[in-house]
């Protein structure tokens, strides 16, 4: 009789001394933590990386438009005399303007004829209250896709003002961070999927 009340006793204690040997035992912790915070952490690591390197990106694309505005300023670069050392078409500026920033945005082999991330906007402006401010945009939205109809090539001569604005669609990797960093919303895509790069410099050439 003694023996099936201890035997039942067991069976109602049973459970509640599985579960605080459960809660005592400490050998699988450190696993489970891991699991928990493995995922967030690659999040931010992550995250981290690609917005110090997209950084990194806008910091080049700025370098190279004051690099390229700075010889056409000065008449290393020019656009009227084929006879000149220093002159180039268009497909020859964008290509030197790809060299510049090839060691982190690399263009494609056709980018220099057929714009797919990198976009120029190089014009000469004759009255100084037209130079452009916004972004051009096929929609009204702050992340309506890249408007490049009204871009233009016509650098001005000795003495003229010029614009040189580069634009550049960077690829966001991370996913899990992509619809709040990016702000370039492709053409029948309901997400932005691309960060958009400017860079302007304005100047007048000088008397070369």
């Amino acid at each position: 009789m003694a023996s099936e009340q201890k035997t039942s006793s067991w069976r109602r204690g049973a459970p509640c001394g599985l579960f605080r040997r459960l809660l005592g035992d400490r050998r699988g912790a450190t696993a489970i933590e891991f699991a928990l915070l493995v995922l967030p952490f690659c999040v931010i690591v992550f995250a981290s990386i690609e917005t110090f390197v997209a950084f990194a990106g806008e910091q080049l694309l700025a370098n190279a438009t004051d690099t390229l505005a700075r010889k056409i300023r000065t008449g290393q670069i020019s656009f009227e005399d084929s006879s000149k050392p220093g002159y180039m078409t268009k497909e020859q500026f964008r290509q030197a303007f790809c060299d510049e920033i090839a060691i982190l945005m690399p263009c494609s082999a056709t980018e220099a004829t057929e714009p797919n991330k990198l976009y120029l906007d190089v014009r000469n402006i004759t009255d100084l209250t037209q130079f452009p401010t916004a972004v051009p945009r096929v929609g009204s939205s702050s992340s309506s896709d890249l408007d490049t109809g009204s871009f233009k090539f016509t650098p001005g001569g000795a003495g003229a003002f010029t614009m040189v604005r580069a634009y550049y669609r960077w690829e966001v990797i991370t996913d899990l961070i992509r619809p709040y960093v990016t702000d370039l919303r492709p053409a029948g895509s309901s997400m932005p999927r691309d960060f958009l790069m400017v860079a302007t410099a304005t100047f007048r050439n000088e008397n070369y």
